[in-house]
């Protein structure tokens, strides 16, 4: 594989730490702090420590594996198929190298069975983590959003953070995106609805979510098939999630979040799930990087369950 990684002091979760090559199965961690940036500004953004933020708050849970959780109804724990793997390494002189890098980690990781929980980063990684599934389609994509992340290029750029739903579409192993949790104004231009619209694609507000249920968006999905996650912090109401650069109220609250992946998991295959975002620096109290975790536990949680009931 060759990329570079950043070792942690600590897993997430407190899993073991080990490196990509040796992932047997289960779930594997990975840190992808730089993308694509619009800047070389963009590098020194608080975004990029949010892998290690994470990984610290997640911590307190990874000592509580055994303890009773009850919003799983029983414990996540004790032996926990988790690991992770570090961030991937970036080199600020070469950006287009550490974008290949990022996608080479997440692609030696599906090579081992695993599915990925990659930790952002400013959502210009969300492509490079889809990217990766060229032998693991097909693959239909739930990105948890404010914005539908559809722009074909800004100032030149085809793979920064407004535009990765447009290069995943255009990948032949996505068969659809649903955008989910869409409101207010953003970089989207009227062409670009249109143009995501015109490929197939889904775009649910959030306040169709209120209105309709998580249910109804649940189905959009066709049953017993594979499914990414592209989650944008954004996506979610700022009185869950203010540790973000572009908050806007009215967002999908933290039960319906989390509905929404318990649902999708339960439908079908989680082939891997993406968090981007995420600003440590504007976060209140550590309140987003406790709602992350909470909702990746119950993901795995979820997913877990089922395997253990289909085994």
């Amino acid at each position: 594989m060759g990329a570079r990684m950043i070792v942690p002091t600590v897993g997430f979760l407190s899993a073991p730490v080990v490196p990509v090559e040796r992932v047997k199965s289960g779930f594997a961690v990975i840190g992808i702090p730089h993308g694509v940036p619009y800047s070389a500004h963009n590098l020194g953004a608080s975004v990029t420590t949010a892998p290690s933020c994470l990984r610290e708050r997640s911590a307190r849970f990874g000592r509580m594996l055994t303890h009773h959780d009850f919003d799983l109804g029983g414990p996540l724990g004790p032996e926990l198929p988790i690991v992770d793997c570090g961030d991937v390494e970036s080199d600020p002189y070469d950006f287009r190298g550490s974008a290949v890098r990022a996608t080479d980690v997440v692609r030696s990781v599906l090579a081992t069975g695993a599915t990925p929980i990659v930790l952002g980063g400013d959502d210009s990684i969300t492509a490079l983590a889809i990217a990766a599934f060229t032998a693991h389609g097909p693959l239909s994509i739930l990105q948890i959003d404010a914005h539908i992340d559809f722009r074909d290029e800004v100032n030149g750029i085809r793979d920064g953070y407004s535009s990765p739903m447009r290069r995943a579409s255009e990948m032949p192993w996505v068969k659809r995106i649903v955008h989910c949790g869409a409101r207010g104004v953003g970089s989207a231009r009227p062409e670009d609805v249109r143009d995501t619209l015109a490929r197939g694609n889904a775009i649910v507000t959030a306040r169709e979510v209120r209105q309709q249920g998580v249910e109804r968006l649940v189905r959009e999905f066709p049953a017993g098939e594979r499914y990414y996650i592209a989650f944008d912090c954004d996506g979610v109401d700022p009185a869950v999630m203010p540790g973000t650069s572009a908050p806007l109220p009215g967002g999908l609250d933290y039960n319906e979040t989390a509905d929404l992946l318990v649902g999708l998991a339960r439908r079908g295959r989680i082939a891997g799930i993406s968090f981007a975002e995420f600003y440590p620096s504007l976060d209140v109290n550590g309140i987003t990087a406790l709602a992350i975790v909470r909702l990746i536990v119950q993901l795995v949680g979820t997913i877990q369950s089922a395997a253990g009931q289909t085994s």
